[in-house]
């Protein structure tokens, strides 16, 4: 791994090959993704990048908010193409050109329909089994499909470990320290939170890129390439929907509720898995991983990365595709 310092699951600390610094090569390297293409589900015009040979083991690479799949995965997409992967790189629901269908849907933003989406995603690009890689958003979406589909995932890479919601303990405060990271959660919940996220979008990510990953020094370029997803036109709702649904603020699309039952249950993920912690995280503070090792029962190593923040693979680019190297050869 590329990482100073890392934990595996017996806790035991090694040392490791220093990591480079975020310096804007995810925006030199954009290129190398390719043009926007696009997959049909159900529900969702899915807009994608693939990358690697046709015949590769595929990789399905998923972002977070507020953050672009172009700028997180920039680097880690090319550098796992040219060992032969073949990379899958959609946007999220509500972001970027992804659109929804119909106009009637549900704009969700919860957990149980952001994991049926990568598996919508396979299902439309004919791949029956794919590594899943992924942070915030994105890696609730990998442990959901994870966790549900286990027979669809040949193994699992996830920035801050176990991601399933509790929705259970919705309303169950944590220690105040979590809670002031969170403050956009409570922020969506009222109507000035939605009127500000409808009147300044940037303006309020630039504020989450800072916070959640303080040591970041991203460049103009990178957040004004991010900046182009926030116009979708289902952006804000399926936004506000996610951050009220976790909150059991609001209801969820009844499409849906057989799995968020399941998802109560807090199931195991029995894949192989590598879990991330950024050490520089302001949101998720950096753990040992012992908090969340009972969730995962089948192969599973845990690291600590210096120098990332939230969005871990776009700050450190290498520690995340070693990881999905790692996860690959566990399988």
């Amino acid at each position: 791994m590329s990482s100073d310092v890392r934990f595996s699951r017996a806790g035991r600390a090694a040392a490791a090959p220093g990591v480079k610094a975020a310096d804007g090569a995810a925006a030199r390297a954009a290129h190398e993704l390719g043009p926007v293409l696009r997959a049909r589900t159900d529900v969702l015009d899915i807009a994608y990048h693939a990358v690697g040979p046709a015949g590769g083991t595929p990789v399905i690479l998923l972002h977070g908010w507020p953050f672009s799949p172009v700028g997180s995965y920039a680097e880690v997409a090319p550098a796992l193409a040219r060992r032969g992967y073949r990379c899958y790189v959609p946007y999220l629901r509500g972001h970027g050109r992804t659109r929804f269908r119909r106009g009637g849907t549900f704009r969700s933003g919860q957990q149980a329909a952001l994991g049926a989406d990568v598996i919508a995603f396979m299902d439309a690009l004919g791949v029956s089994q794919a590594l899943f890689g992924g942070y915030d958003w994105g890696g609730r979406a990998a442990c959901v499909a994870a966790a549900l589909w286990p027979e669809r995932c040949a193994g699992l890479v996830t920035v801050n470990g176990y991601l399933i919601q509790n929705l259970a303990t919705a309303r169950e405060p944590l220690a105040p320290a979590r809670e002031e990271g969170a403050w956009y959660f409570f922020y969506f919940l009222t109507e000035r939170g939605h009127r500000g996220l409808r009147r300044d979008r940037e303006g309020l990510a630039r504020v989450v890129w800072r916070r959640n990953s303080p040591a970041w020094r991203f460049s103009e370029a990178e957040f004004a390439e991010a900046a182009t997803l926030w116009g979708n036109p289902d952006y804000v709702d399926v936004v506000l929907h996610s951050y009220r649904h976790r909150l059991a603020a609001a209801p969820g699309d009844p499409a849906y509720a057989g799995r968020e039952r399941q998802l109560l249950d807090q199931p195991e993920i029995t894949v192989p898995t590598v879990t991330l912690d950024g050490q520089d995280d302001g949101i998720s503070p950096p753990t040992d991983g012992s908090r969340y090792a009972a969730h995962f029962t089948g192969p599973w190593t845990h690291y600590v990365v210096p120098g990332a923040g939230h969005n871990l693979p776009q700050e450190q680019p290498d520690a995340f595709t070693d990881a999905i190297l790692e996860v690959a050869a566990m399988g």
